[in-house]
């Protein structure tokens, strides 16, 4: 089997609020957005995929447990503090973490969707 492109959707209840936070907070790519009676969707470049986002999913006070949705959406950044810090800047609490293998920061979209970011180094470890 072939593919040409992979992609996420992610059902969201606050459809609005999640589309600004991926746009405006995270500084995702628009790739196109359908807004019309039925059908309403946004989808951003996700590195060599894409991440599309759409209503219908259900929202969660602060980040989603593992039984409720067992996905993190991943980022890597050359440098996890200073993108921590412009996530802060945009009002998106975060939470820094230090490994043997390298750094994350954790933090959680609109809906409670977990997201992290994720130093380039000790990739492969």
């Amino acid at each position: 089997m072939t593919f040409t492109q992979a992609g996420i959707i992610l059902f969201t209840q606050h459809y609005a609020d999640c589309i600004r936070f991926y746009r405006d907070g995270l500084g995702l790519k628009l790739l196109h957005h359908i807004d019309r009676p039925g059908e309403r969707l946004t989808t951003f470049a996700f590195g060599d995929t894409y991440l599309m986002v759409e209503p219908g999913g259900r929202a969660h006070d602060g980040p989603k447990p593992i039984d409720a949705s067992p996905l993190k959406l991943r980022f890597n950044v050359p440098d996890v503090q200073a993108a921590c810090d412009h996530l802060r800047d945009k009002g998106i609490p975060t939470t820094l973490f230090t490994h043997t293998w390298g750094t994350t920061a954790e933090f959680h979209d609109p809906d409670g969707n977990r997201c992290a970011l994720r130093s380039d180094t000790g990739f492969g470890a």
